[in-house]
């Protein structure tokens, strides 16, 4: 192999992950179309397809209904994330091994620092190696793209899939990049591609050669990322930081909801598994979230700032339902719902309650935007004694009755939350 001086990144991305894995736990369906993801005839969308099935022209992110009429005979799961969490957690394991610069970009894909130095001279390409093996005997497969900054190793995983090992030696880059499609780089959706493609930019080597004024007047600040990234040039390190910034949870509906008693059930359902996530990580928030997506596909969103960090879905839950009221009227058909927690950044301040309840009991506040149980005491104990009983036996071994009836009405979709992989 020529030598390697300077950086050198990798990208690890593990190969139609979901499908893979139900492959592995499922010998029969090796060799098969495997599409996880939800049902096709309730809004369903595919998360993952194994190579069988893209071979029929399936795809991540596709309608299942479509899914369904490209590949009529494939064989459907709605999948299973926490087995996908725990062989997430494996792979990682082996890729920090050899690297203690690893940053996880979601559950399927991690950057590493490989670059050679004094301590490790190890060859780059000889490191990539390994680590495909050894993930190759966990039972999953990965494709690995090498070069000396993130933007190139990105783009090397893609080129040769599954299983592919694509190197891109230093000073190579512009001749590697110049022929791709604009489309090939990070960032660059359909509306940028529109645009560059109106100004006659079709590949990354003409971005490269074009006026950076121009791509700066087209897209402010990014036009200038996208330019440097294009010659090769990229210096965004490796971030190890594991700070969760939100955790959330939203789910789409086989049947759009409209009544009043469908949407609030849905919406203490989200806010339980998203209290459940705030507790299993031990952290608390102060701004939650809101958003709809109606059945004509637009989308709103509400956010508030709680006076005191909490992870009790029973205290913020009635604050769900104020916000609802901001931006829903029964009778308006719902698609999606989401529900987010962030900002823990904040210590918390001296606040005896998040609602300031009346302590004589009088009546004084709206009881469906209280709390469900007036003491946080007996809130606590509840939720301990619920998160206790699905830590042993599963998240499905006890509901509340809100979130039995909302699982009958979702697609069995399953998102791909960054705030859960780990």
């Amino acid at each position: 192999m020529p030598p390697w001086s300077g950086p050198a990144i990798i990208l690890v991305d593990l190969d139609a992950f979901f499908a893979t894995v139900e492959q592995l736990d499922n010998p029969d369906w090796r060799g098969k179309p495997v599409i996880v993801g939800g049902d096709p005839n309730r809004h369903g969308v595919v998360s993952t397809a194994s190579y069988e099935a893209r071979a029929f022209g399936v795809r991540s992110a596709m309608p299942s209904y479509t899914a369904a009429r490209l590949c009529p005979h494939a064989i459907w799961t709605p999948g299973h994330h926490s087995r996908y969490r725990e062989m997430s957690r494996k792979v990682m394991g082996v890729v920090m091994d050899e690297s203690p610069f690893v940053q996880q970009v979601s559950i399927d894909e991690a950057f590493a620092d490989v670059s050679p130095s004094a301590h490790n001279p190890e060859h780059p390409v000889t490191i990539a190696r390994r680590i495909q093996d050894r993930i190759e005997s966990l039972g999953v497969s990965a494709s690995i793209g090498i070069g000396t900054s993130k933007t190139v190793a990105k783009i090397a995983s893609d080129r040769d899939k599954p299983r592919g090992l694509t190197v891109v030696y230093p000073g190579r880059e512009r001749d590697f990049l110049a022929p791709l499609p604009v489309r090939a780089l990070s960032g660059i959706g359909a509306k940028a591609e529109h645009e560059l493609h109106r100004h006659g930019i079709e590949t990354l080597g003409d971005l490269a050669a074009s006026d950076p004024s121009l791509l700066k007047r087209l897209f402010g600040k990014n036009g200038e990322v996208m330019y440097v990234r294009a010659k090769g040039g990229d210096d965004s390190p490796i971030t190890t930081d594991d700070e969760v910034k939100s955790v959330s949870h939203e789910v789409t509906f086989a049947n759009d909801l409209s009544t009043e008693e469908e949407v609030e059930a849905a919406l203490s359902s989200l806010a339980a598994k998203v209290g459940r996530r705030l507790r299993m990580k031990g952290i608390k928030g102060h701004t939650l979230g809101l958003k709809l997506r109606y059945d004509d596909r637009s989308l709103r969103s509400v956010q508030t700032r709680l006076e005191q960090n909490t992870d009790d879905d029973l205290a913020f839950m009635p604050k769900l339902l104020e916000m609802l009221q901001q931006v829903w009227k029964p009778g308006i058909p719902v698609r999606l719902l989401g529900v987010q927690m962030s900002g823990f950044d904040v210590p918390d301040a001296f606040q005896p309650s998040l609602f300031e309840l009346p302590a004589d009991g009088s009546g004084n506040v709206d009881p469906d935007l209280q709390p469900t149980l007036a003491q946080p005491s007996g809130r606590a104990r509840l939720l301990e004694a619920t998160d206790k009983v699905r830590d042993r036996f599963g998240e499905d071994a006890v509901q509340f009755g809100h979130e039995m009836r909302t699982a009958r009405l979702t697609t069995g979709s399953g998102p791909k939350d960054p705030a859960d992989y780990k």
